[in-house]
């Protein structure tokens, strides 16, 4: 299957099951509370299937499968029959009114502990938080390489995933934080990182670069692959497994290590000292960088490559059935605190605007985790339901959010929002909506462009 093809397909498969639960909330409690539901779609446009249950609800399954609704017996739509007329939706107390709205969410909330569930049954793998260099403000504040990574501010940090969700939102409010690490030697120690003059990158992936720590499975030994016919590591003599130990005065001991030894003593025209390690015995041999001006930042280079490595999972997450339960709860709050946080950041300026993500990118993602394996297709639906619940909870009029607002406003005053009100907010809901879909739309190609 083809990435576009797959990607498709993997879309229509995640929101199906999404939109279905979610809808399947709505439906649920509104019958629970003898409202009269007249359909129950997924989809929207012209209809692919349907059928007439025998309760009298029409159930679809439409074209366009980025959503759905629950169509309900509502007087405020049109006329309606006196004998069926208390089953109308608008007939309903405010507080069943209020549980109806809230029930899609909340099963999309629910739908998301099932999966982190599952998915802590399957086990999960990940990289452990094995810091492999430090420089910059990490190496300032006493991180080390070979330090592990057990706690950000008294919360256990399991994979680098957790680690850098955490070191995210703290070096985007600029705000200090306690790092408790566990030493090569097994000394326990804990490390204050001050953020408060920090300056976070536009790219919010980048701010475990950008703290000056690289994850120990991200390096590369320093051995070769090849050499560049006709460049200066060719002609210097070096060969595929080679391994370069040092330039001139600095000891190399991970891949990049060599561009930034080369960049710092190399002089043009002038000879760099070369250690290298070949079948067992050390040689030293003579290379002179080249000076090349290419398409990024002008640089010395020696024309090496990297023997390719396949770094496996170095940490299983995976519980028995009562354990996963709890994790799986944990792991809910978890990314519900860090979804709302990165949503006040954009919204107060502290975070970009760019990670605002839309259906594109939505697939290549769904399509990724899938060849993941299970466990991380798991994972990623826990986390779209998570955020499809999150999102639906947004004070937006046309929002189930907004529908919520209206609802505690009338318990309030005693008397349901106005209809000219309600109006209202329904065309600055759509506004906001149209403007949100056209942003996520943009990030989107912008990525699919710049990649």
């Amino acid at each position: 299957m083809s990435q576009v093809a797959g990607s498709i397909w993997w879309l229509i498969v995640s929101m199906g099951i999404l939109v279905t639960f979610h809808e399947f909330g709505h439906y649920w409690v509104a019958r629970r509370c003898g409202v009269k539901v007249l359909r129950f779609s997924v989809g929207f446009g012209k209809p692919l299937w349907k059928r007439l249950g025998k309760d009298g609800t029409e159930y679809v399954v439409a074209a366009i499968p980025l959503g759905g609704y629950v169509k309900m017996l509502d007087e405020r739509e049109g006329d309606v029959p006196p004998e069926i007329a208390p089953q109308a939706f608008n007939r309903k107390n405010v507080y069943q009114r209020f549980a109806i709205v809230a029930a899609g969410p909340l099963f999309n909330l629910l739908l998301c502990i099932a999966f982190l569930w599952g998915m802590f049954m399957v086990g999960k793998g990940d990289f452990a938080p094995l810091v492999g260099r430090t420089q910059g403000i990490a190496a300032e504040a006493g991180l080390r390489s070979g330090d592990r990574i057990v706690a950000i501010d008294g919360v256990k940090m399991e994979t680098w995933t957790h680690a850098a969700m955490a070191l995210a939102g703290v070096a985007l409010d600029r705000a200090s934080t306690s790092i408790e690490v566990v030493r090569e030697g097994g000394a326990v120690d804990t490390v204050e990182l001050d953020l408060s003059r920090f300056i976070p990158p536009r790219d919010e992936m980048m701010v475990l670069s950008s703290l000056g720590m690289t994850p120990r499975q991200r390096l590369l030994p320093p051995q070769i692959s090849s050499a560049a016919a006709g460049s200066p590591a060719e002609q210097a003599g070096l060969q595929p497994n080679d391994r370069i130990v040092a330039i001139g005065e600095r000891r190399i001991e991970w891949w990049d290590d060599i561009s930034a030894a080369v960049q710092a003593q190399a002089r043009p025209g002038l000879s760099l000292d070369l250690e290298i390690e070949r079948g067992g015995e050390r040689l030293s041999l003579q290379v002179v960088p080249k000076w090349e001006q290419g398409e990024g930042e002008p640089r010395f280079i020696l024309g090496v490559a990297p023997v390719p490595v396949t770094v496996d999972y170095d940490a299983l997450l995976r519980y028995g059935p009562v354990e996963a339960v709890g994790a799986a709860l944990h792991e809910t709050w978890r990314y519900t605190t860090t979804t709302v946080g990165m949503i006040w950041r954009m919204v107060s300026g502290a975070a970009s605007l760019k990670n605002v993500s839309g259906v594109i990118t939505i697939a290549q993602v769904a399509n990724v985790s899938a060849q993941l394996g299970l466990a991380w297709f798991l994972s990623f639906l826990a986390i779209l339901s998570l955020s499809l619940c999150i999102m639906n909870l947004l004070p937006i009029p046309v929002l189930d959010g907004g529908h919520l607002v209206y609802c505690i406003v009338e318990m309030f005053k005693g008397s349901p929002v106005s209809e000219r009100t309600q109006i209202a907010g329904q065309y600055l809901g759509i506004a906001l909506l149209v403007g949100l879909m056209g942003l996520a739309f943009y990030n989107d190609i912008l990525r699919l462009v710049s990649s």
